[in-house]
């Protein structure tokens, strides 16, 4: 019986190149080698969990993620790490501050929110943007002032925020919290009360002896 080998052809072989790329490629943008309970490899660039196997990292070959919260999914880590978002709004009834929340919310970015609630969170508030509109937004070093969506989705999709939503349903942002920290008012002792007409004279008390009494 005889044996053929195939020969690809010139054409052939140019069609695959491509892929062949593409595979080639994947090792070297993977994070993470994943051992299964069955032996089979994987590689992939998201955060294994343990019961799909044995996870190594690739070590240099891989850019390690700079997030700091864990809990964010691969595509928010570097976006959040590298231009954190921060929102500026008032403490009261604000309709654009509130219209800013939810734009950001839908579009799952995770941002902490500063309130205004004094002068020195106003002035604050200048020194960091360059005035004292609300809403304001900083994308790491960037400002914006004034709510304009169009605005604010260019400079999220130039930071590198997906544009739906990759939170999980469980996640929460951290409560909003005052710009300038608030100072408690020193607690005054009270005041000694004068003496009225009818109050009992106090007993003197007789030094210890020894002592001298002027």
């Amino acid at each position: 019986m005889k044996q053929y080998r195939l020969r690809p052809t010139l054409t052939t072989v140019l069609h695959m190149l491509p892929l062949l790329a593409v595979l080639a490629a994947l090792p070297s943008q993977a994070q993470y080698k994943v051992v299964g309970p069955d032996g089979k490899v994987t590689y992939t660039d998201r955060q294994p969990t343990a019961s799909e196997g044995r996870v190594s990292s690739l070590g240099a070959r891989s850019v390690a993620p700079t997030a700091t919260d864990s809990n964010l999914p691969f595509e928010l880590r570097q976006p959040v790490a590298r231009y954190p978002v921060t929102l500026y709004v008032s403490g009261g009834n604000c309709e654009p501050c509130e219209a800013s929340r939810q734009l950001l919310r839908q579009r799952g970015v995770p941002f902490t929110e500063k309130q205004i609630l004094s002068a020195e969170d106003s002035e604050a508030l200048e020194r960091v943007t360059g005035g004292r509109d609300v809403p304001a937004l900083s994308i790491g070093a960037q400002t914006l002032r004034g709510l304009a969506a169009s605005v604010w989705g260019s400079y999220l999709d130039a930071a590198g925020y997906p544009r739906e939503s990759r939170l999980p349903v469980a996640y929460q942002n951290p409560p909003a919290t005052p710009l300038t920290e608030r100072r408690e008012a020193a607690v005054r002792p009270p005041a000694p009360r004068a003496s009225q007409p009818g109050d009992a004279a106090a007993a003197p008390v007789a030094p210890p002896p020894g002592t001298i009494r002027f």
